[in-house]
């Protein structure tokens, strides 16, 4: 984790019931802009929608979901089979795995194309994802606010600007105990890549 000379160590969040760590930055500027260009292109982006009280609800971003054959995720009512790797993305998760000591056989993509797109406040506590899950999350391109709250005590709240080329990583019982949320923005943002890499058993 080099920028320029200088080491970027990573951070451990204190927040209580959970183990969250932030890299503030593992990709190099050069990498952040080929992989963010790239990401852009190649990846097969869908806008999902949901169905409530009778009326369907577009989400307020793009995603994708990649990964080992066979590989299934189900979140908010929406079904996903995974689409095979691209070179791309097995590099970075290479770039990932020894900082997590996991190996992960998928990743959640979501494209943040201005300050209106957003994601709800949510565990990742899906069963296909384990009592514990690992969850390494990356970001390219625009700065976003990424909240925290606490589940059994609302007023507990962390908040954190993910940058450009950092690595996000949240495993034990974070899931358990902790809500996150990328809010809205009124001011005028950028696009934003951010990958969710996991573990779906």
């Amino acid at each position: 984790m080099m920028t320029g000379n200088a080491p970027l160590q990573p951070t451990r969040l204190e927040m209580p019931d959970a183990d969250v760590v932030y890299f503030p930055a593992i990709f190099s500027t050069e990498e952040c802009l080929r992989y963010f260009q790239s990401l852009s292109q190649v990846i097969q982006w869908t806008q999902d929608a949901i169905t409530m009280y009778g009326r369907k609800i577009y989400t307020p971003r793009l995603t994708a979901w990649y990964g080992d054959s066979g590989t299934k995720y189900t979140y908010s009512g929406i079904a996903k089979t995974a689409i095979p790797w691209t070179s791309e993305l097995l590099q970075i998760k290479e770039r990932l795995e020894p900082l997590s000591n996991t190996v992960f056989n998928s990743v959640l993509l979501n494209l943040y194309r201005d300050g209106n797109d957003s994601v709800a406040w949510h565990s990742d506590n899906e069963p296909e994802l384990g009592t514990n899950p690992t969850i390494g999350s990356v970001s390219f391109g625009e700065t976003r606010r990424f909240q925290f709250k606490h589940k059994q005590a609302a007023n507990r709240r962390i908040s954190i600007a993910l940058t450009d080329g950092s690595f996000l990583l949240m495993r034990g019982p974070t899931q358990h105990h902790w809500v996150h949320q990328v809010p809205k923005s009124k001011s005028k943002i950028n696009e934003r890549i951010n990958l969710t890499f996991r573990v779906i058993y």
